[in-house]
């Protein structure tokens, strides 16, 4: 598509814009020669379980050798919590304020309401930037809102504040299933990876690689370079044992999405333009670890030297469904997976070390391509925080997935929990701020802090110009004086379920003996190995129409075997908060209660005293809840105390019917942002009131009932 084209949805933002301008004082920008540039990268389903340079990583960690450069010559945040799953903590990042004032409680799906997706209303971190006259850009995973149900579409980034988005816009946010045909060549299902294998492992040894501007050659290889590999790889579909024809055979089928290989690429100019790349196009074939650095770095290198900039590279790796990233990308010595099956889910670990290994790479390519480091003879990476005026923020945005969890760190309270492994994540920061780089501050941190230590360093007092509840504590301090006390007394994390229309949920996803409501659609449940129980069910015992919770599954089940043990479900809602040595985590689920034949909320506290030792944590693994014995009187200080403090934050979330556009006041307009929402289009928005998928006239209804009223 053009780009020229430029949808209805993203017509009507530029007027939206135009509109919550009105009436707004204006800050005028100060341009500074002073203010740093900021790269702030993002790690998908990296904790820090997986991080030598934390002390962990057990005894199969993947090499990281550029990462490890940073941290090395910088600081290692060493206690450090993000959100159970990757759209909280992604907006966490760029708001500073926990899902329970925001109702951005999981992993956006396409069911979730414009309610649970980052609103246009939100001071963002490019909002913020922009009064110290930042140019701010993103590439690569969005997974802020999804456009199915957000009235902005594809021009949602730009709705947010960033001045350039290049990245990929996916159904769900997450990368597509592995496509099996391997580009229309075999059946669904013949090629588990998306690529032919080598003929010793039910490939072929040679064939014809077309790209999509009809060109061919014939590739031939064995061992690691299967050239059906190689082919995918450069962005062409590889037709083995065939010799190239003309016109190409017609199973070839160039807009197949493919995983991390072939993906929705979407760009939103800097013109205001939106554009939608064909999947024939070689950008969008791009292995997804690549695309964004090829693209931050043309950016970047266009940068006026006179303007401060924001680059944030959002890696969609190591997210499912787990493939073999490009060769060059890997360590010579690297194991052979040619013939891996990446639907099993016992070779998820080499897999998941592979591609973070690849990231590494990559984040060494962006470095040494922006002038922000460079190699030595013998390509290894030399960085000076000095030698550039670009800080350096590089994050993981909630634990490790099970499968590929570290020891000793606890597989079965990973990515998802509130547990430790889920939100336990490595943070690094470097650049010229840094004083006495190469150390750790072990006090607490979030994520969430990391919203006011960008404003800090673009010299914003985020206290004073955020008018609305943040949960942002400032970090800079940790930056300029080695010394400096903890400013955090207490930290806290959540996960839930989005808001969807009347009351709906994600249907129940099976693993093994568990189930959980977190998979957002039969194709996430069932690349990450789960058997999925809702409508078009992957399992044929399961009941027409599918089950709409979890219980219903475990009912099923007992009623079917009544001898048989059913699945453990996982909560619907999880919460953490701890201080310096003790966590509490609640857990609300629903249960099936035999004596009513109903599922029942069951909330359930644990109580664990934790540490960061490395390379031996202790950990809230089960087993450990101190509330299973009698606890100490200091125990249960400790116990009171984090109860009262959950409490107090709970009961700090102001709640406001009415006020679509976060002012704490329903005035005039409140009814202004109705009417921009319900004229262009009137489905799901941020003034859908009543949380039924449309803006109308019952939302408006409630907004006139409610005229006046101050939530300040």
């Amino acid at each position: 598509m053009p780009k020229q084209y430029c949808s209805r949805f993203f017509a009507f933002t530029c007027l939206f814009v135009a509109w919550l301008a009105l009436g707004s004082s204006t800050v005028a920008a100060q341009q500074t020669d002073t203010h740093p540039n900021i790269l702030f990268i993002i790690m998908d389903d990296v904790g820090i379980d997986q991080m030598q340079a934390f002390g962990y990583g057990g005894l199969t960690a993947p090499a990281m050798p550029n990462i490890d450069l940073l941290a090395s010559n910088g600081i290692r945040f060493r206690n450090t919590w993000s959100m159970p799953t990757c759209t909280p903590s992604r907006a966490v990042f760029f708001e500073g304020r926990f899902p329970l004032r925001t109702q951005i409680n999981g992993a956006l799906g396409p069911e979730d309401l414009a309610n649970s997706m980052v609103s246009p209303f939100e001071m963002s971190t490019p909002k913020l930037l922009k009064q110290s006259n930042y140019q701010s850009a993103l590439f690569g995973k969005f997974h802020l809102g999804l456009q199915g149900n957000s009235p902005y579409g594809y021009g949602m980034p730009r709705s947010l504040g960033w001045d350039y988005y290049y990245g990929w816009l996916d159904e769900t946010g997450d990368p597509s299933s592995i496509d099996t045909s391997a580009g229309g060549v075999g059946p669904v299902g013949t090629y588990s990876c998306g690529f032919v294998p080598t003929a010793a492992n039910g490939g072929a040894d040679t064939g014809a690689c077309y790209t999509a501007d009809n060109a061919c050659q014939v590739m031939t290889g064995t061992g690691k370079k299967s050239p059906g590999r190689v082919c995918r790889d450069s962005g062409g579909i590889f037709d083995p044992n065939a010799a190239c024809q003309t016109p190409r055979p017609s199973k070839i089928n160039f807009n197949l999405l493919d995983a991390h290989y072939v993906s929705p690429l979407v760009i939103n100019h800097e013109d205001g333009t939106v554009e939608q790349v064909p999947l024939t196009d070689k950008r969008a074939r791009t292995f997804r670890g690549t695309a964004p650095v090829d693209a931050a770095i043309a950016w970047i290198n266009q940068r006026p030297k006179d303007r401060p900039w924001m680059a944030t590279v959002s890696f969609a790796t190591v997210h499912t469904p787990l493939e073999q990233p490009p060769l060059a990308l890997l360590p010579a010595k690297s194991v052979d997976t040619n013939g891996f099956d990446c639907t099993n889910t016992k070779q998820w670990p080499v897999l998941s070390n592979q591609m973070i290994e690849a990231l590494d790479a990559e984040v060494g390519r962006l470095l040494v391509k922006t002038g922000i480091a460079t190699r030595g003879s013998r390509g290894v990476l030399s960085y000076n925080p000095n030698d550039t005026n670009t800080m350096i923020v590089l994050v993981g945005d909630n634990g490790t997935l099970g499968y590929t969890v570290k020891q000793p760190f606890d597989p079965s309270r990973s990515k998802g929990t509130a547990y430790q492994t889920g939100v336990w994540v490595p943070l690094v920061v470097a650049g010229p701020l840094v004083n006495s780089p190469d150390r750790d501050v072990t006090h607490m941190t979030n994520i969430a802090d990391i919203y006011q230590l960008v404003g800090q360093m673009a010299g914003i007092n985020v206290q004073k110009k955020v008018k609305r509840p943040f949960d942002s504590v400032a970090m800079l301090p940790y930056l300029t004086d080695p010394g400096h006390k903890s400013i955090r007394t207490w930290n806290y994390t959540q996960t839930g379920m989005n808001l969807q229309a009347n009351g709906s949920i994600n249907a129940p996803c099976q693993f093994a003996n568990s189930c959980s409501h977190i998979p957002v659609s039969k194709s996430v449940c069932e690349d990450n190995g789960g058997v999925w129980w809702g409508a078009d069910a992957s399992n044929p015992i399961v009941p027409a129409g599918g089950l709409k919770y979890c219980c219903e599954v475990q009912k099923y089940l007992n009623d079917q075997t009544p001898s048989q043990p059913t699945v453990t479900i996982q909560p619907q809602t999880s919460v953490g908060i701890r201080n310096i040595n003790y966590k509490l985590v609640r857990n609300i689920t629903k249960d099936y209660d035999a004596t009513t034949d109903a599922c029942v909320d069951n909330q359930t506290d644990e109580f664990y005293e934790i540490n960061e030792n490395a390379p031996l944590p202790k950990l809230d693994k089960s087993g450990d809840n101190l509330l299973d014995g009698t606890l100490t009187p200091i125990q249960n200080d400790n116990y009171q105390s984090l109860l009262g403090k959950l409490k107090q934050l709970q009961d700090s979330v102001v709640q406001c019917e009415g006020d679509g556009n976060l002012d704490l006041v329903v005035d005039n307009k409140d009814v202004s942002g109705w009417q921009y929402f319900q004229k262009h289009g009137g489905k799901s928005s941020w003034y859908d009131i009543n949380l039924d998928g449309l803006t109308n006239d019952d939302d408006l209804t409630i907004i006139q009932q409610n005229l006046g009223k101050s939530c300040q």
